[in-house]
């Protein structure tokens, strides 16, 4: 008899099988049967497709602390308490970090940059939330969006300078993340570039360039595992770019080098189950906060385990050692993770879905912020600042969409919105505003929200963009916003910008 039996029925595989390429059973949709498995000796996570099968193994005994990572953040935070406690690790103190991979030599392509000062935007408002959209010919392939799993690449990421133009990154079909430069009318300025990278994860900018996350191949080595396989062994990594487009430096926020492995123990590699991860930054440092795997001994062999890591990188490219905020390990098992710099506390607040109680919770040490249910319908949507002390987190459970406000743990106020979706995106807009926009059709709908009382602004509009369940609308100083979306050919990519709204 199987363990189990995927959520569709299909009972599991339990071959040795390694493939690169995971069929589309949800993340959450695995978590759902996660509280029966975790109870075995041995625990194998099945995608079965017709192109082969991939096993996520667990052993029921997680007592075993891992072994402090090598190049992490050390934290004074508290690890979980529980039968996840043995998933965090923290350090008293953080050994000298690598330093970061530089670039000296020219890229074959290159950005023809716009100067900062021609760049002063200063888009017009209007009484009610006005929607441009631009097609954008990239001139090179883009991968689409396929099923939106949550272990599925993501095909497109955008970021806001401060100036008030933008990058946009994009995840190629040649194993190439490309990077390029939007003018304030959103047109593509000049040839983009590209960086190795086999994922896409997030795109952030400064006012001298900005940072790309991204994934990487990595090796898995032997270990050996406990029982079943997983694959692949990839690592995620900051890939800092100047104002004309060009690599500073690359830094790995993951631990997988020459000795280590993704299958030797204390190893923090990116796999096919969730791993998808977001930036924020805070003026001079960034920080990338990810879903990522987890490497523990046990005996004579080792199991891997999932939850979430988050590491902030300084401007030289360097790990900061002992930021508060940095944790080797915080929410596990975790899926949709999300940060934001909150200035007015000096922190970054992050937030995740975990079946660790089922529910949306602040990590390190964890903190409930609303109450789910592990039936695979529990998603995290995105973060942003309240106008008050606090924050606002969009959410679904059942198909349904919430907004939570909360300050340090426990919601204070939670809205049931009017959308019907799963996967809705939240986004500062302009001064005491926010915006949620989730998808209807081939098409988004949208509502701004007052971001202190949560109370609506107007009424619903509509966005003509084809909606991704895990790609994030971004906020513009002169108040606007924006959203890279399928283009309407291979090669291009839409914009979709909500102008600015006035008081």
């Amino acid at each position: 008899m199987p363990l189990f039996s995927l959520p569709d029925g299909t009972p599991p595989v339990t071959g040795r099988q390694v493939v690169a390429n995971p069929a589309p059973v949800t993340f959450v949709e695995r978590l759902a049967v996660s509280r029966r498995w975790l109870f075995l000796s041995v625990v194998a996570v099945v995608i079965a497709s017709a192109v082969g099968v991939a096993v996520w193994t667990a052993s029921a005994d997680e007592t075993a602390a891992p072994v402090p990572d090598n190049t992490a953040v050390a934290h004074s935070g508290e690890c979980p308490t529980g039968p996840e406690s043995a998933k965090c690790a923290s350090t008293t103190s953080a050994p000298a970090s690598p330093s970061p991979t530089t670039t000296t030599a020219p890229p074959t392509t290159t950005v023809t940059s716009v100067p900062p000062a021609a760049a002063d935007c200063g888009r017009p408002a209007g009484a009610s939330p006005v929607v441009n959209v631009t097609d954008v010919n990239v001139g090179v392939p883009v991968t689409g969006y396929g099923r939106e799993g949550d272990t599925e690449p993501l095909p497109m990421a955008i970021a806001a300078t401060p100036l008030g133009d933008s990058w946009v990154a994009w995840l190629g079909t040649d194993s190439r993340v490309y990077l390029g430069k939007l003018d304030c009318a959103d047109r593509l300025v000049g040839t983009p570039t590209s960086f190795e990278g086999i994922d896409l994860q997030d795109v952030q900018a400064d006012r001298d360039g900005g940072v790309v996350l991204l994934t990487r191949r990595g090796e898995c080595h032997d270990g050996p595992l406990c029982g079943g396989a997983s694959s692949p062994c990839n690592t995620m990594w900051m890939i800092r770019f100047d104002n004309s487009g060009q690599q500073v430096w690359a830094r790995q926020v993951t631990n997988l080098d020459e000795r280590r492995g993704g299958y030797d123990d204390g190893a923090r590699f990116i796999w096919w189950y969730q791993h998808h991860g977001r930036l924020a930054f805070d003026g001079t440092n960034y920080a990338a906060y990810f879903g990522v795997a987890i490497t523990v001994r046990n005996g004579n062999c080792v199991d891997i385990h999932e939850g979430d890591r988050m590491q902030v990188v300084d401007a030289n490219g360097s790990l900061v050692p002992g930021h508060p905020d940095g944790f080797e390990v915080g929410c596990s098992h975790s899926w949709t993770a999300r940060v934001v710099w909150d200035p007015r506390t000096g922190h970054y607040v992050r937030v995740c879905a975990t079946d660790n109680g089922c529910r949306i919770a602040q990590p390190n040490p964890y903190r409930t912020v609303a109450a789910g249910t592990c039936d695979g319908t529990l998603f995290g949507g995105d973060l942003v600042l309240a106008s008050t002390p606090g924050y606002w987190t969009a959410w679904s459970q059942g198909g349904q969409a919430r907004l939570s406000h909360f300050t340090n743990g426990q919601a204070d106020n939670t809205i049931t919105t009017a959308a019907r979706s799963s996967h809705p995106h939240l986004v500062g807009y302009g001064t005491g505003r926010m915006l949620l926009a989730w998808e209807t059709g081939t098409s988004m709908a949208a509502q701004v929200y007052d971001a202190g009382s949560g109370k609506t602004v107007g009424s619903q509009f509509t966005i003509n963009a084809r909606d991704h369940d895990y790609q994030a609308f971004k906020a513009y100083a002169d108040g606007s916003v924006a959203y890279p979306a399928a283009g309407g050919n291979t090669t291009s990519i839409r914009i979709a910008r909500v102008m600015p709204l006035g008081s």
